[in-house]
């Protein structure tokens, strides 16, 4: 398996089925990278970091985690850095399942609850950024959607999250502070799965993250809306206890609390806590 084969692959399933087929994805890059010594750290010491890191991350943190890791691995030449991108409840599960894995960085507290509850993380959980939602509607925003109400009209396609995952949680959370019901279409997975309706013009709108409107580019239209102040998101962040690189693990994590990390971050539209 190539280091960009591993690299690219985005979101897995880790419940049931799926948590058998991550273990064996995790195992297979962990077998095959390459595990050296003396990798190099961003001041030209030697720290001796080396052999993969799995980091089970929020979809959210999709383009701001894999510049990090790309950074990670510049600073640690025989690290890599293999993620896995997906819904925080169900990479939660996968967690408490045994799913390999060092790090977990988690949308809400919520849901990294889970792994706290199951004595399966290293100490205490730190959030390290927050996020925010906004609708994410069509290019250049056709249906004049200018608020959160706008999206309970019958002629609308709108998206949301799944309840369970911190996307979908905030978006009823805020949904409930405006005195609104709104029946979607569907309930997406995730939040990439959610913007990705409104990217291939399948829904008119979706309920996000700014940071995926943001990552989206021209592909979407972002309409900010004030009851979003009542559904905001702390990220926790923690290392597993039964981490197969913990050396490793906690080097990741302090890159993405260092001020380098937090610049990354902050520039994809996530906001410091």
């Amino acid at each position: 398996m190539t280091r960009s084969a591993r690299r690219i692959r985005r979101m897995l399933q880790v419940t049931g089925a799926g948590a058998a087929a991550l273990v064996a994805l995790s195992a297979c890059s962990s077998s095959d990278s390459g595990s050296g010594s003396g990798a190099s750290s961003s001041g030209g010491g030697s720290d001796g970091l080396s052999g993969t890191v799995n980091v089970f991350a929020a979809a959210s943190l999709t383009e701001s985690f894999t510049e990090l890791g790309k950074e990670f691995e510049k600073q640690h030449p025989d690290t890599e850095v293999v993620f896995n991108f997906g819904g925080s409840d169900s990479l939660a599960a996968g967690i408490t399942s045994g799913a390999p894995a060092d790090v977990f960085a988690s949308a809400s507290p919520r849901t990294m609850k889970v792994v706290t509850d199951a004595d399966a993380a290293a100490g205490t959980p730190d959030t390290f950024v927050r996020n925010q939602l906004e609708i994410a509607t069509l290019p250049g925003n056709p249906d004049k959607v200018a608020s959160l109400k706008d999206l309970t009209g019958s002629d609308l396609k709108v998206v949301l999250c799944d309840k369970t995952v911190p996307c979908g949680a905030a978006a009823q959370k805020a949904l409930t502070a405006a005195g609104l019901k709104l029946t979607p279409v569907s309930y997406e997975e995730d939040v990439k799965s959610a913007l990705n309706k409104v990217v291939l013009k399948e829904a008119d709108a979706a309920v996000v993250y700014k940071t995926d409107v943001k990552a989206a580019g021209d592909k979407v239209a972002g309409v900010e809306f004030p009851e979003s102040a009542k559904a905001v998101n702390d990220y926790p962040i923690t290392l597993l206890k039964d981490a197969p690189n913990a050396a490793v693990g906690k080097a990741f994590i302090e890159l993405v609390r260092s001020a380098a990390g937090q610049k990354v971050l902050t520039g994809a539209g996530f906001t410091s806590p």
